[in-house]
């Protein structure tokens, strides 16, 4: 299937990582979501659409409420989640967090996953 629905740089505030500073103080992470599944639904009812309001929902609610050591894992049950939600075939999921204790400069670090 070739339709995709695309939801771009959500922002998020969340409390993840593996030093402490990070699960005390929390950052900014921002994740997109690309949906793959068909898009013809052969009216315009909202009803039998791809409800992007609840996915933002599960996703913010997944990123703000629980606390992951790994960017991976947190993509993992983003994408997970949805799988198991909604009827759709395929979801990429991307995480970029922005502030990484690397003891260097970088635009940011970013977790890319597939799931069919």
């Amino acid at each position: 299937m070739s339709d995709r629905l695309i939801l771009k740089n959500m922002v998020f505030y969340g409390y993840h990582g593996a030093y402490a500073a990070e699960k005390e103080m929390g950052q900014r992470f921002e994740v997109d979501l690309e949906v793959y599944t068909d898009l013809r639904y052969g009216s315009d009812d909202p009803e039998l659409a791809f409800s992007y309001v609840d996915a933002y929902t599960l996703i913010k609610d997944i990123v703000e409420e629980r606390e992951f050591l790994l960017p991976e894992v947190l993509a993992e049950t983003i994408a997970e989640e949805l799988l198991a939600a909604y009827d759709v075939e395929k979801v990429v999921v991307r995480i970029r967090k922005p502030f990484v204790p690397l003891g260097g400069i970088m635009d940011y670090l970013e977790v890319e996953i597939t799931r069919p």
